[in-house]
């Protein structure tokens, strides 16, 4: 089967959403499908990469970060998008898309549906879903809701990556199709070791931004000053700056350490040198940090909120409190950082726990069922002027 997989992201382009279609396009080969990734092209990575079985064409996009982009370059990709889309199809014609994201990729796939009958999937993220995050994108969601609504409709269904983002997705659109198929993680690369327990060390990963928390983390810490933890921070964002000053403020920033963006070894390093994952982040999908974390063996402190209560069974792997809760907070690090067997024991409970259920072998084989479900509807190709 021929599958046409439009993400803007793709690595080394974007965070989670982008590893996400990357594991996804490659263990679809592996499931002997014939691959193609429509995304953006950045700096100077090759225009296409063939490899058996996936191809990987990046477009014109105009994008200027790595780790994300504006609303501009995402109407760019929207539009670059939908005509190399349908471009492609005379040469190269998909029995399916799935679309990472409503917008923008969501508009290339339906422009593919409505001149070829090409059906599609999307697979939302949780940016792409009104009410998400609505300190952030509430006017951008309030000015896409026409579109999104055009996008879903002639989608053959929506694919939500937790039962939370389900949720938030039928509250805008009730009559749209939608099923759950979680995110995966790479369980050989992302592989549990022996490491020390003692003294704690705690690690987050993910932008420095209002999202995820970070603030919380600090605030809970400032009471914590009698044991003896240390803080890796692996990320970067417009946060950084005021994390900073919030850290000299309470008092811990000789023991909270910013590292930036760290991917492959390096990332690898921090999670097998860690020995507690924290996530009080405000709103997610489902957490691609966590994931990898667990993966690795790390107990995880997350907040009760969709995605996160999915991953993390409370007093089994790690524990879950309110967010925007520092005291509550507070008392779940103090439990753990007093016990390092129970860490321990919650580390390998995280091990199995995503061995049992989310390995992208297991994810991909998920999608794939539910592609084969999809009817054909296509047009000659003739169609397509």
């Amino acid at each position: 089967m021929r599958i046409l997989i439009i993400n803007s992201e793709y690595p080394p382009i974007g965070g989670g959403a982008g590893k996400a279609s990357a594991n996804l396009a490659h263990e679809l080969v592996a499931l002997g499908q014939d691959i193609m990734v429509l995304t953006a092209h950045f700096g100077d990575l090759p225009r296409q990469t063939k490899q058996e079985g996936l191809h990987i064409l990046r477009i014109k996009a105009l994008r200027r970060r790595l780790d994300r982009s504006s609303a501009l370059e995402q109407i760019i990709f929207m539009i670059t998008s939908s005509f190399r889309c349908l471009a492609l199809l005379r040469k190269w014609r998909p029995d399916v898309i799935v679309a990472f994201f409503g917008v923008p990729s969501g508009a290339a796939a339906w422009c593919a549906n409505l001149f070829a009958g090409i059906p599609y999937l999307i697979s939302l993220r949780g940016g792409d879903v009104p009410g998400f995050r609505p300190y952030d994108f509430a006017l951008y969601h309030k000015l896409v809701a026409p579109l999104l609504h055009l996008i879903w409709q002639r989608s053959s269904v929506l694919v939500a990556n937790s039962a939370g983002l389900k949720g938030l997705a039928s509250e805008f659109d009730s009559n749209a199709p939608i099923e759950i198929i979680p995110n995966g993680v790479d369980l050989e690369r992302y592989a549990s070791n022996e490491r020390k327990w003692d003294p704690p060390r705690l690690l987050l990963v993910g932008r420095l931004v209002y999202q995820k928390g970070v603030d919380i983390l600090l605030e809970a810490l400032e009471g914590l000053q009698s044991h003896p933890w240390e803080l890796s921070l692996v990320g970067d964002g417009p946060e950084r700056d005021t994390l900073q000053s919030l850290a000299d403020q309470y008092g811990i920033s000789e023991r909270v350490h910013f590292q930036s963006w760290l991917d492959g070894d390096a990332l690898l390093q921090q999670l097998q040198e860690a020995n507690l994952f924290v996530f009080p982040s405000r709103h997610e999908g489902m957490p691609n940090a966590v994931l990898e974390a667990m993966a690795c063996g790390l107990p995880v402190i997350a907040s009760r909120i969709a995605g996160n209560e999915e991953l993390v069974i409370h007093g089994e792997n790690g524990l879950l409190v309110p967010p925007e809760d520092p005291d509550g907070l507070r008392n779940a690090l103090a439990e753990l950082l007093e016990n390092h067997t129970r860490r321990e024991q919650m580390g390998q409970a995280s091990r199995q726990r995503v061995e049992d259920h989310y390995a992208w072998s297991r994810i991909a084989a998920q999608y794939l069922a539910l592609i084969e479900t999809v009817p054909n509807t296509q047009y000659p190709i003739s169609n397509i002027q």
